[in-house]
């Protein structure tokens, strides 16, 4: 298995590992402080959050049947996304800071561009 593979399995399983804490935490601990539009917001960075680290591990096992740049790229963009798009509704939940909400979009254009690489990188022909 090459580094790449490795590197987005591993960062794949540690996002999931890092959304269910993150979860558990919201439900948890932010629960009593968290209205119910705040909780619907925490909820979504999560839920996206799980799906799009799901969405690595399975980039990384395409990678490792067929490499090219444009599923590289699928999973760099899908990463950072993920940080966009979870990161500040994780922030807007707990702040409350609403102009974050504009840049949420930014993630998950990010999201689309990274799913449709990857069906892209997979038709090519090497």
């Amino acid at each position: 298995m090459n580094n790449l593979t490795q590197r987005f399995i591993s960062l794949g399983a540690f996002m999931m590992a890092l959304s269910v804490s993150i979860g558990a935490f919201g439900a948890h601990a932010l629960k009593a402080s968290f209205d119910a539009y705040s909780q619907a917001i925490f909820n979504t960075a999560v839920t996206y959050q799980f799906y799009h680290a799901l969405g690595l591990l399975a980039i990384a096992f395409v990678l490792h049947v067929k490499q090219n740049s444009k599923i590289k790229i699928a999973g760099y963009l899908m990463l950072g996304s993920i940080f966009i798009f979870s990161g500040s509704l994780y922030i807007l939940a707990i702040s409350g800071i609403k102009w974050l909400g504009a840049i949420t979009p930014i993630g998950g254009t990010g999201f689309v561009i990274a799913w449709i690489l990857l069906i892209f990188g997979v038709r090519e022909n090497q």
